[in-house]
């Protein structure tokens, strides 16, 4: 299992430096956030900011994958991308269900391949 996971290490740093950092930010901009109105338009082109910026960081990934996940088929990629978008959709947009469930086959695929 060890070598399905990898080097500890390297995902104890990647827990202390890029996660913790950015959960700190995220507490902040809720505490200041919280009387904003939703429906505001800078709220809404925010909004619309921030996920053009994760669509282009998850298409350059599915195209131009980085480290371990250049040795995933491509086919296996793309495939747990559609399933992922799939179970986001029929969950009425759940983010948890939607990523669970893409990782679950990019992971079972992985394993299968060997």
């Amino acid at each position: 299992m060890s070598g399905f996971i990898g080097d500890w290490h390297a995902l104890l740093v990647l827990v202390l430096a890029g996660f913790l950092p950015n959960e700190i930010w995220r507490m902040i901009g809720l505490w200041l956030g919280g009387g904003i109105d939703e429906g505001s338009e800078l709220l809404i082109w925010v909004r619309a900011v921030a996920t053009a910026i994760l669509a282009g960081v998850i298409a350059q990934i599915l195209v131009f994958p980085p480290g371990a996940l250049a040795s995933v088929p491509w086919g296996l990629r793309y495939g747990s991308v559609a399933i992922g978008l799939i179970a986001f959709i029929a969950t009425k947009r759940s983010i948890l269900i939607g990523v669970v469930a893409g990782e679950a086959v990019l992971l079972a695929g992985q394993w299968l391949l060997g």
